[in-house]
């Protein structure tokens, strides 16, 4: 069995579900990422892993041990609110021990324990300060020391990186992996970011409307979306309008009746179908070259790439373009775009 488990949990407000049958088995110290847009219940479930919402249904177990119906204290679980929640009249060390102190750890093992977990975070020079004199970053450090220095079974993080700016939002996502990684702790995180969720986890939960609509590693969740939801929520997507037809061997694809080399060997629905795939698997070509036509209408320079979209016969593109030294098309200018048929999937439906 795995070592926290949710089987059938839901949570009703009224008629109103905000999760629905939720079942995920959690493999002790692994890094899970619930990610979805707000109201999708991520939150919810978290708070019903605390302790702090009653579940409506279902079961929720920890090392074997059922804990659906005890109370937050019981559970000994580590949290990060979005907040940080530390005390402003505390020191680091004393924010750190207080934990500590509420289950009357004695002060030789307590002194001990801050110490190493100040290390670990790389706070040992700052212990005797307050959180009003500490940078975002490291005011979010002292909240982990704090919820890690109890030895939890469990840490949860309410989107714990939401308050920093974005460069030190990126650099914390892998401060927290290391921190993470260092202890072995199981964590579970809530985020509406994907790249937080993608570049540190290792499994995403993607939830929509209460639901969980995929559960993957980052790079088969990125790579193969088992819907249009996921497809466009999760990083930049493009949908080109498209239709298909059953040849005997497999789907024929076509855009204004001129096939774009895409074939498969299961058979898709005959009719409109929109065919997804990411900017970066699409390549600017020479007017003529490739498999479809278009004319760039905007260019982006984003630093380490350019975002050119084009505008063409199955709709406006975007394509991610390496900067290697020269800049892509200008405006106005006629391009082919072409890619690899591997890097395309056909969905069922017109693209919207």
């Amino acid at each position: 069995m795995s070592f926290l488990n949710l089987e059938k949990v839901s949570k009703f407000y009224g008629s109103v579900a905000a999760v629905h049958d939720f079942d995920l088995a959690v493999e002790k110290g692994e890094f899970i990422s619930l990610l979805g847009p707000s109201g999708c219940g991520k939150t919810t479930t978290l708070q019903m892993i605390t302790g702090l919402v009653r579940p409506s249904s279902g079961t929720i177990t920890m090392g074997g041990r059922d804990i659906t119906h005890l109370p937050p204290p019981q559970r000994e679980l580590g949290v990060v609110f979005q907040s940080y929640a530390l005390f402003p009249h505390m020191t680091v060390a004393q924010n750190v021990s207080f934990g500590l102190e509420m289950r009357k750890v004695a002060k030789p093992e307590r002194d001990k324990r801050i110490k190493e977990i100040l290390s670990l975070v790389h706070l040992s020079a700052l212990a005797d300060r307050y959180p009003r004199e500490m940078s975002g970053g490291q005011r979010q450090r002292v909240a982990i020391a704090r919820a890690l220095v109890i030895n939890p079974p469990v840490l949860l993080l309410d989107e714990p990186l939401s308050n920093l700016d974005a460069q030190l939002r990126e650099e914390m996502q892998f401060e927290l992996r290391r921190i993470q990684q260092t202890v072995g702790i199981t964590t579970i995180m809530v985020t509406h970011d994907q790249a937080e969720a993608l570049s540190i986890s290792d499994r995403v939960v993607v939830m929509e409307k209460g639901r969980i609509t995929q559960v993957d590693t980052p790079y088969e969740l990125y790579e193969h979306p088992r819907n249009d939801f996921i497809s466009s929520f999760v990083g930049k997507s493009n949908f080109m309008c498209a239709t298909s037809s059953f040849n005997g061997k497999g789907a024929s694809i076509s855009i204004d009746n001129t096939p774009i080399r895409f074939n498969t060997d299961r058979r898709e629905p005959d009719g409109k179908v929109s065919i997804f795939i990411r900017p970066e698997k699409l390549r600017l070509t020479e007017p003529g070259e490739g498999q479809i036509q278009g004319k760039v209408t905007t260019r982006y320079f984003m630093g380490s790439q350019w975002l050119v979209s084009a505008e063409t016969s199955a709709g406006v593109l975007a394509v991610a373009v390496p900067n290697l030294g020269a800049p892509p098309p200008m405006e106005g200018e006629t391009v082919g775009l072409a890619w690899q048929s591997a890097d395309c999937r056909v969905l069922a439906g017109a693209a919207k």
